[in-house]
């Protein structure tokens, strides 16, 4: 390996099985030591999933959760002060799982367009359809993520921090492929501009000063696990990294990541796929991960140091696998970075 060839990492996305939020935070240092993360572990319910974490990062925005979902309101709901404590509760435990530890660290929150995709008008329908509260939602969002990075960095000094949107919905607010209500018509497709910028607020909130990046990973990803991820749109707004689940990628996509990695983005490689569910037991082979990960590099004509701007992550997160199951997951990734980094470097 040539001294100036950084390894690649593996990491986890997000959800993760169970409710011991503890324990959770202890296999994430242990299988994921030079990317670890904070999980989300929805069984806990729905204020410990991804809307409801980011209605618990919303900043002067009140939300509370009806029957059909989470609903904007006047005044925070019973729900969202429970999200909110919820998350208070998880940097705790983060505080003590993370002492001794030094080096990147990463948050996931719901990205501020699919939480208007999500999130009702107290009229009804979703946020989406109003620009106000299209407005408003990315507005409270990049107060909120910058609190809640200004919070840990206060907590836990020696951690850089990353922080990473959800955004699955992204691609179809673009194609305007979000049904209403009722179910019988689509939202209309926002703005290409209107969506760039929107993105650019938070990462205007939470950017910090490249100086502070020690590992020399980007500070801001965005992660979408579904097709037709609008590349240089997200790269325009200023997010430096795009973590994607190669399953959905065709060769345009590809290409279009590939130019993109030439220009300086980085790729978090989905390459273990989670639309199955949970087998229990389930085993991946590193060496099958790596090699498909490789194939599609080289296809590219990448050069190993651009080709090596990536971490390797299961495609989404894992809450739908029982523990054992996960586990393997995020090992197999690990492996599977190892070998990539090996091959890369000769």
């Amino acid at each position: 390996m040539t001294d100036d060839f950084a390894p690649i990492r593996s990491s986890g996305i997000g959800s993760w099985p169970g409710t011991d939020l503890a324990e959770a935070l202890k296999i994430t240092f242990a299988e994921c030591p030079e990317l670890p993360y904070l999980p989300e572990l929805p069984d806990r319910g729905a204020g410990a999933a991804l809307i409801g974490r980011g209605a618990a990062v919303l900043a002067e925005l009140s939300v509370d959760l009806q029957p059909a979902g989470w609903r904007l309101t006047g005044a925070p709901g019973r729900d969202q002060l429970r999200a909110r404590a919820t998350l208070r509760d998880d940097l705790d435990r983060l505080e003590e799982a993370a002492q001794g530890y030094r080096g990147p660290f990463k948050v996931a929150i719901a990205g501020p367009w699919t939480l208007a995709a999500s999130i009702e008008r107290p009229r009804g329908d979703r946020a989406l359809a109003d620009h106000g509260a299209r407005r408003e939602i990315a507005g409270s969002l990049a107060e909120g993520a910058g609190q809640l990075l200004a919070d840990l960095g206060r907590r836990l000094p020696d951690l850089e921090l990353i922080l990473q949107l959800d955004e699955p919905l992204l691609p179809a607010v673009i194609a305007g492929r979000v049904p209403t209500a009722s179910g019988f018509s689509q939202h209309r497709k926002v703005d290409l501009a209107e969506v760039r910028e929107a993105l650019g607020v938070v990462v205007a909130a939470v950017d910090r000063p490249p100086a502070e990046a020690r590992s020399g990973l980007p500070q801001i990803w965005l992660h979408c696990c579904a097709p037709d991820v609008p590349v240089r749109l997200i790269k325009d707004a200023g997010i430096g990294g795009i973590a994607v689940d190669l399953d959905q990628l065709g060769t345009p996509d590809w290409d279009r990541l590939g130019q993109a990695m030439a220009d300086g983005l980085w790729l978090g490689a989905g390459a273990v796929s989670t639309s199955t569910g949970a087998a229990t037991g389930r085993h991946w082979s590193a060496d099958e991960i790596a090699q498909r990960i490789l194939r599609s590099t080289r296809s590219l004509g990448l050069e190993p140091d651009v080709a090596g701007r990536m971490i390797i992550t299961p495609a989404c997160g894992l809450a739908r696998f029982d523990q054992r199951s996960a586990v393997n997951a995020l090992r197999a990734v690990g492996k599977a970075a190892d070998i990539v980094t090996d091959q890369l470097a000769d």
